[in-house]
C-alpha cells in the first residue's frame, strides 16, 4: 500500500492516471504530448505507477501501451474510505428521520 500512496502523492502521476481514465491504452508518445515535461520524466512517473500496480503495460509489437488498473484504488476504498462513508450515511438517515418526526408532530 505504501507504493500506492507514494505514487498518488505526485500531481503529475495523478494527471497521467486521469489521462488513462479518459482513454485507456495510450503509448508514451501519446501521454507525453499532453504534458509539459520530457519523455524521460513521463517514463519515470509511469514506472512508479507500474511499480504500484496502478498502471499495467502491454506490449503491442514494438509499442508499449499503458492501461489503468483500478483494483488497488478499490482496495484502498474498501479498506479505509468505505468505513467513513457508512458512518456518514447512517448519520444522514438518522438526521432525516429526526426531521421527519419533528415536522409530523
Amino acid at each position: 500500500m505504501d507504493k500506492i500512496f507514494h505514487a498518488l502523492g505526485e500531481k503529475s502521476r495523478r494527471y497521467l492516471m486521469d489521462l488513462l481514465y479518459e482513454r485507456n491504452g495510450q503509448s508514451l508518445t501519446e501521454l507525453s504530448s499532453n504534458l509539459k515535461m520530457s519523455r524521460q520524466a513521463v517514463t519515470k512517473h509511469l514506472k512508479i505507477l507500474e511499480e504500484a500496480n496502478l498502471v499495467i503495460p502491454v506490449w503491442k509489437g514494438k509499442e508499449k501501451l499503458h492501461y489503468l488498473n483500478p483494483v488497488p484504488l478499490r482496495l484502498i476504498y474498501s479498506r479505509w474510505m468505505s468505513k467513513f462513508d457508512e458512518k456518514q450515511i447512517q448519520g444522514l438517515y438518522e438526521w432525516k428521520d429526526s426531521l421527519e418526526n419533528t415536522t409530523q408532530t
